[in-house]
């Protein structure tokens, strides 16, 4: 039998050989970067009203598996059993600890309607702990919950004036019941600033960078760098909104490829871990730009 191999096959065997030498002797394993750009996508899921008087088609997962995605954020709803066991099929979930849920709002003329209703964000560091240590243990039933996502994280420590002692009960929280678990932050490009970070870094294990205004997507270059500056060897997952909040509208198309076409450059070079995408509940309200979407993280 001819054992010849090429040298191509060679070096390949001798790469894997070194890396398995590398982790066998205590070091960090490196990741391997994802060969298609679907295996690196998270999807925001949930029903929520954000612009619209009506509630979307598309409910908790259903969003991810529409863009061809195996990763969800589990938004807006509680952190039960019955959810999770909804979402089994998903490779990892990560929960929100934050909280953004419904908040009835009397009606003027019809006391009782409760109509209309809006999103009520609760950031207080009690309610972010005992969302987190139920995500934890929510975690030891079903293993592909991975993590727990305090989404608007820096507004809150200003607005209540959260310390970096106080926020590490938090952290605390999150691996009280599984020390796998990760902690993960949302960061927005004007929240860029070192000294609003500090004492904070080492309490977050992913940081998700979000450019809240679309027209500020042509600065995505700096922001990834200067995020990588303020959070050294944090995982960064880059946040891709369908709709800009600022416009009261979709993305506009230019920018929204724009922040896809970079997006994706990151992810294969390894530059970034992912991206996520909000949302799963706005799929309907902006078609176009989720068609978009998914056609590209498909053809990637």
């Amino acid at each position: 039998m001819n054992n010849l191999i090429t040298r191509r096959e060679f070096v390949c065997s001798s790469m894997v050989a070194s890396a398995a030498t590398v982790v066998s002797q205590g070091a960090v394993e490196i990741p391997t970067r994802p060969r298609r750009l679907s295996d690196a996508g998270w999807c925001w899921d949930g029903q929520g009203l954000n612009g619209q008087w009506r509630l979307s088609i598309f409910g908790a997962g259903e969003g991810t598996r529409w863009f061809g995605l195996r990763k969800c954020c589990f938004m807006f709803h509680p952190n039960t059993a019955m959810a999770m066991e909804k979402l089994r099929d998903m490779e990892e979930i990560v929960c929100d600890i934050s909280k953004w849920e419904y908040q009835k709002v009397e009606h003027t003329q019809y006391k009782g309607l409760g109509a209309p209703m809006r999103m009520n964000h609760d950031g207080a560091i009690e309610r972010k702990c005992r969302e987190a240590e139920i995500v934890g243990r929510l975690s030891l039933q079903f293993p592909n919950v991975t993590g727990a996502f305090d989404d608007d994280l820096y507004g809150k420590i200003k607005a209540e004036h959260i310390t970096p002692t106080d926020y590490s009960a938090v952290h605390r929280a999150v691996k009280s019941a599984n020390p796998k678990m990760k902690h993960w932050g949302v960061v927005y490009s004007h929240e860029l600033k070192k000294e609003s970070w500090s004492g904070f870094v080492d309490l977050l294990d992913v940081i998700t960078l979000w450019v809240w205004a679309s027209k500020d997507l042509v600065n995505l270059d700096r922001y990834v760098e200067q995020c990588r500056e303020i959070f050294p060897g944090k995982p960064i997952n880059i946040g891709c909104y369908l709709r800009d909040f600022t416009l009261l509208d979709a993305v506009p198309m230019d920018m929204l490829k724009h922040q896809w076409n970079l997006v994706c450059k990151y992810v294969m070079e390894g530059t970034v871990q992912g991206y996520s995408i909000i949302s799963g509940k706005l799929i309907d309200m902006h078609a176009e730009q989720a068609t978009w979407v998914r056609d590209f993280i498909k053809a990637n």
